[in-house]
């Protein structure tokens, strides 16, 4: 199935957006939020035709793919671009992480003040996504703390996310609401079970408690919120390179070969500050084109 690109839209494409759309773009997720996003899900593939845009884009998605499906997924991203198209991805950066947790580690090993705060922010940074068993896990009740001791630590790293969750936090409004922000939870193709859904309620009586909680446990585990898959900028490059991308590259939030990056406002805020700034940013072409 294929859909036309809007006449009014740039030849622009937005994967697995969330709530970082801009209007001129196709935008696609498996949740529409707003008019300008399409609903998809995109481990169906992307619904358009062969060489139909000259920037594909998705930001924090592909590591909620399993590592085996992210080849597939950059050959559908690399089958809609044009010959010469730029695919720019951006994915939480194994490498800094790691980094960031040797040096916490040590730090607080010496007693530095205030790293025995940092080094539980880093472990939760590195870790918690891949094995949390409910919405938001360690990240946000680690930002429930009030008054939190690293505040400063947890904006270099989280950025705009951990200002809105806290916002969110502090005027009480409720876990998984929209004006909750769940980190990265980008692929969700569906709402999560009810307690009175029909089909809950038998598995209950069918499955008994143990059962139904394990069951509820692999739901969650399989709705899009948990990191499969982590990269750094040597893995993404190999794996650019597999999938016949040339001159993959690392760039800066705010460096594109895009034109007018900026004004686009997906990977920087107004104030020229990173949106995320615990992120790999990389691009590379299909190749042809001129």
């Amino acid at each position: 199935m294929t859909n036309p690109i809007p006449a009014q839209k740039l030849p622009y494409l937005n994967l697995g957006c969330g709530s970082r759309f801009h209007p001129a773009w196709v935008n696609l997720d498996f949740v529409s939020s707003d008019p300008s996003v399409q609903a998809h899900n995109l481990r169906e593939g992307i619904p358009y035709s062969d060489a139909s845009f000259d920037v594909v884009y998705h930001s924090h998605l592909l590591e909620h793919f399993p590592k085996d499906f992210a080849p597939k997924f950059l050959r559908e991203c690399r089958r809609v671009l044009r010959p010469g198209g730029l695919l720019r991805i951006v994915v939480p950066d194994l490498e800094v992480i790691a980094r960031n947790y040797l040096e916490a580690l040590e730090a607080a090993r010496q007693g530095r003040a205030g790293w025995d705060a940092n080094y539980d922010w880093t472990m939760i940074e590195f870790y918690d996504q891949t094995v949390r068993e409910k919405s938001g896990g360690g990240w946000l009740d680690y930002l429930r703390h009030d008054p939190i001791p690293n505040w400063e630590f947890i904006l270099q790293r989280a950025g705009t996310e951990a200002r809105r969750a806290l916002l969110a936090i502090r005027s009480q409004a409720p876990t998984g609401s929209q004006e909750m922000p769940q980190p990265s939870a980008r692929i969700r193709s569906r709402p999560g079970p009810t307690r009175g859904n029909w089909k809950d309620i038998l598995a209950r009586a069918l499955l008994g408690k143990s059962d139904f909680e394990a069951l509820q446990l692999g739901r969650f585990r399989r709705g899009g919120e948990i990191h499969l898959w982590m990269y750094d900028s040597y893995s993404l490059a190999r794996l650019l390179q597999m999938e016949s991308f040339i001159q993959p590259r690392k760039v800066a939030a705010s460096e594109s070969s895009i034109a007018n990056w900026r004004s686009y406002g997906l990977d920087s805020e107004p104030d020229g500050s990173t949106y995320k700034p615990d992120s790999l940013f990389m691009e590379a072409r299909k190749p042809g084109g001129t």
